[in-house]
């Protein structure tokens, strides 16, 4: 079955809602490219509403499903790796692998592009690492010419690799180290990865070859560690030891990092080989110059706020209902506490009483907490609640509102607040109103970036009273809105 078949493509993506596969959707989207994605579930691609993006629905271990989606196809991504799967990870790779190097072969792909891992050839090879390889073998048995990529770690916000360097480094002030800690790797920018990815589009079709990428440094995963903390204004110690098998360094990171002790047991056991670059004509046959760690880590933090900052959370957050896991819900490195009610006004009378929150008209519930809070701030130096705002229901962008400054406004839509009282990390409140049918919603949306293990306990402790008091904050605004629209009808 086909959807939005406005016009046949010719590029085929496997794991377009993976992590480098949904970034390469994007890219390939914005470069005006018809696409035309695999997926088990078409919903999964309900957000592309665009004519480019065709979705197959089928399955990679289901040969006659991969023959139909990929008729017309000249180019695909095989971008599939099965390493969260309960069963024999390599087998099910296996399966899926050849039958698409078959059902390609069958439809007349000219070319496929593949996404694998460094590491030399080994009995000492990980199983992970050697499953990415044997697909690479597999693959080139069709009759398309296959252009794979072996890269290494990879650094970028949502990687499986950055992912635990940033939860162990923000959690732990003190890292027990074992030795795949100070195994040598040649990490690479997720930005650097896609480029390549999109250039091999480019490169001629009648030869197949592998490409080794991976950034201008090699350093040790304690060193990515290292720097990451610079960056984010910390300071670890680590200390080396002889043991922890990979077995029991799974299930130290399923308890200080968001991976399964599963996925994190294949993930530790690949990061005992080197992925260290030998071959370096990637560097002659592409135009991409890899960044160094420093500069990698550096963007993957910007492009992070800079994605979070464009960020509505009424399509970010799951359309199932509230996330109301304790705590609020992780984003990257920020946990963030989302609720919303519906008010049967026009979106211009619920936006009213938000933009006239904080100053004279104060925060809409337990004002005297707010007041304690400023005072609290002066003590350590910060601005408190003194400075007020400048108008009682004027916004702009940049001004400040008692301990929080505008950093977004749309009018009747729109207003992110940035805190600039003293906290351990930074930290939003955003409110977002969207009307439908003359009933608004407001999703108002508190963010909370933690630095340190400090930042998380700092939330985690305040997270009751920011429940007491954002509760009944959202609960008067909407008062304030239906007071004000019933004394104006009077």
């Amino acid at each position: 079955m086909l959807e939005n078949n406005v016009t046949r493509p010719k590029i085929f993506l496997t794991g377009g809602t993976g992590y480098v596969g949904g970034r390469l959707l994007s890219l390939l989207l914005q470069d005006g490219r018809f696409v035309r994605c695999l997926t088990r579930r078409s919903t999964r691609f309900s957000n592309f509403a665009s004519p480019l993006v065709e979705v197959a629905v089928g399955n990679a271990l289901d040969f006659d499903s991969l023959v139909k989606s990929l008729d017309g196809i000249d180019t695909a991504y095989y971008l599939i790796h099965s390493m969260g799967d309960n069963e024999d990870f390599e087998q099910t790779d296996r399966r899926a692998a050849e039958n698409f190097a078959k059902a390609c072969s069958t439809q007349g792909v000219k070319r496929i592009i593949y996404l694998g891992g460094l590491g030399e050839p080994s009995e000492k090879l990980s199983k992970h690492l050697r499953s990415r390889q044997e697909i690479g073998d597999i693959l080139r048995t069709s009759t398309a010419s296959v252009i794979e990529f072996q890269a290494s770690i990879i650094i970028g916000s949502g990687s499986l690799s950055f992912e635990m360097i940033r939860a162990l480094v923000e959690r732990l002030p003190v890292m027990i180290c074992p030795k795949w800690v100070r195994v040598l790797a040649q990490p690479i920018s997720i930005e650097d990865v896609l480029s390549y990815l999109i250039e091999a589009l480019e490169h001629p079709v009648g030869f197949s070859e592998i490409y080794e990428i991976g950034g201008p440094e090699q350093v040790s995963y304690g060193e990515i560690m290292q720097r990451y903390a610079q960056q984010r204004g910390l300071r670890r110690f680590m200390i080396p030891v002889p043991f922890l098998t990979p077995y029991l360094s799974s299930l130290w990171l399923g308890l200080v990092t968001p991976l399964y002790s599963r996925v994190g047991r294949k993930l530790v056991d690949s990061l005992r080989n080197p992925t260290l670059v030998h071959d370096k004509k990637s560097l002659t046959r592409f135009n991409v110059s890899p960044r160094s760690v420093d500069e990698s880590i550096a963007r993957a933090l910007v492009n992070e706020d800079q994605q979070f900052a464009e960020t509505r959370w009424s399509d970010a957050l799951s359309a199932g209902g509230e996330p109301r896991s304790w705590g609020g819900v992780r984003f990257g490195s920020r946990l963030v506490d989302s609720r919303t009610r519906e008010v049967p006004l026009s979106a211009e009378q619920v936006f009213a009483p938000i933009r006239r929150i904080g100053g004279e008209t104060g925060w809409y519930y337990g004002n005297w907490l707010w007041k304690i809070r400023g005072f609290l701030d002066l003590l350590v130096g910060g601005v408190g609640v003194r400075r007020g705002r400048r108008h009682p229901d004027q916004v702009q962008i940049g001004e400040t509102i008692d301990f929080w400054r505008v950093e977004q406004f749309e009018n009747n839509k729109l207003l992110r607040l940035a805190a600039e009282m003293k906290v351990p990390g930074r930290a939003w409140l955003e409110f977002e109103v969207t009307e439908n049918d003359g009933v608004s919603t407001i999703r108002q949306t508190a963010i909370f970036d933690p630095v340190g293990l400090f930042g998380i306990v700092y939330w985690y402790s305040l997270f009751p009273l920011h429940e007491f008091v954002f509760r009944g904050m959202l609960r008067n605004i909407c008062r304030a809105a239906i007071t004000n629209a019933t004394v104006k009808d009077t």
